[in-house]
């Protein structure tokens, strides 16, 4: 039993009905109030500034300074697995309403906990590589059909392998950060050539992605069993892409400028205990993997996705709903296979899952699959329509998992869509 975790806390900090950050949350992310950068934890619509409350003494632990006087998680995360917990647990004793050290501490009360509405929240992690899973069978299942046999939509290795690709770190940006529509070479169906120009077929990828706290040597490897330990938490994770551009690029090296003009993340990153609770057997996975592959335990969660499309128009409107427990290959299998042929993770890393689709259409978490390649389009308010992304249109993300006792969310991926210079 994580302490944090227990369904009974109360924090004497106001947390709002539904909130997505409870006392059993506690995700870590980065604040920046005047020039100064804090690590910081959330909780309800409050943060605490974690390298204030460490010059108290009331963590408890001997950090470093440094560790929370920064820009970044980074160091603070990379020193560990058990040392994070011991910090969440902390917080969470200071919190819990039956404690007393820092809610009767008005001095340091007021230098640490501050309204989220008074502080900057900025990008929470430095990203030092990026990789792009394509792990739910049910969206590899309807680009294999749209755009090749549906008798065989998957390819051959689809259910042996774990596929993936090295993305562009440098383009992963914080949700509240608009994106210009991207340019490209696009060849038209009627044209020998292509041209160049905006992209006709902005799409946005409904994904999870979590962030790895430790680090092998290069040349060794990792196992199933000791995947977890690398992985510290999760954010939500949309990773834009431009099909017209995406569908004359990728043959032969997959993907390329389509996807590298930007991926957006929200801001605060959950911490894997803290979805303990929400674990569930994932897909049954046949063929049976790899022996390398093979795992003990449950590692998929019980996370509901849904993606909201805003215009000037109408209201934010509902257009998929769909859940991280149907990926086929699960994160524990991911970095195993990352780090199979002897790969050096490093901390800060971040593995997306790919895009999450469920069995039924409004659950399909891509605008290519929700309109079926352009050939029917998403009906919306006020008698909209959509097939793909417009220039002005708002994408909304939102995650979280639930149960009769306990809410943990990820709060919100925005991104606005401008329009091309």
């Amino acid at each position: 039993m994580i302490r944090a975790n227990d369904p009974n806390l109360r924090s004497w900090v106001p947390v709002p009905e539904n909130s997505d950050f409870p006392i059993q949350n506690l995700p870590l992310g980065v604040i920046k109030r005047g020039e100064i950068y804090h690590v910081a934890a959330r909780i309800g619509d409050h943060v605490l500034d974690l390298a204030e409350l460490n010059k108290s003494g009331l963590l408890g632990v001997d950090f470093i300074n440094s560790v929370f006087e920064n820009e970044y998680i980074n160091d603070c995360i990379g020193l560990g697995k058990e040392l994070m917990r011991d910090l969440r647990n902390r917080i969470s004793r200071l919190l819990d309403d039956k404690h007393h050290d820092l809610r009767q501490n008005v001095e340091l009360r007021e230098s640490c906990l501050f309204r989220i509405n008074d502080v900057e929240v900025t990008m929470p992690v430095k990203v030092g590589n990026y990789t792009d899973f394509y792990s739910s069978k049910e969206h590899a299942t309807n680009v294999g059909s749209m755009f090749r046999d549906p008798a065989n939509a998957l390819l051959p290795n689809w259910k042996h392998i774990p596929i993936g690709y090295h993305g562009r770190a440098s383009s992963i940006i914080l949700s509240g950060t608009p994106v210009k529509r991207p340019k490209g070479q696009i060849k038209p169906a009627d044209s020998e050539t292509p041209e160049f120009g905006p992209t006709k077929q902005l799409d946005f990828e409904l994904e999870m992605a979590f962030i790895t706290c430790g680090s092998n040597e290069l040349g060794t490897t990792i196992s199933t069993e000791e995947a977890e330990d690398f992985i510290f938490g999760m954010v939500i994770f949309n990773d834009w892409s431009a099909r017209d551009i995406q569908s004359w690029e990728y043959v032969p090296l997959g993907p390329f400028l389509a996807k590298s003009f930007a991926s957006s993340i929200s801001a605060w990153v959950v911490c894997i205990d803290a979805l303990k609770p929400f674990r569930v057997p994932g897909p049954v996975q046949d063929p049976k993997p790899l022996p390398y592959l093979r795992f003990s335990d449950d590692h998929n969660y019980d996370i509901e996705l849904d993606v909201l499309l805003e215009c000037t128009r109408f209201n934010p409107a509902l257009i998929c709903h769909s859940n991280y427990k149907y990926l086929y290959w699960n994160m524990v299998q991911q970095l195993t296979h990352q780090a199979s042929n002897g790969c050096n993770i490093q901390v800060g890393d971040m593995y997306a899952s790919g895009t999450i689709s469920g069995p039924v259409r409004d659950s399909f978490g891509s605008m290519l699959e929700l309109s079926w390649r352009g050939t029917d389009p998403v009906k919306l308010p006020n008698s909209s329509e959509r097939t793909f992304i417009n220039d002005n249109d708002t994408v909304i993300m939102r995650a979280h998992a639930k149960n009769e006792r306990v809410r943990i969310g990820f709060g919100e991926v925005v991104t606005k869509i401008l329009p091309a210079d």
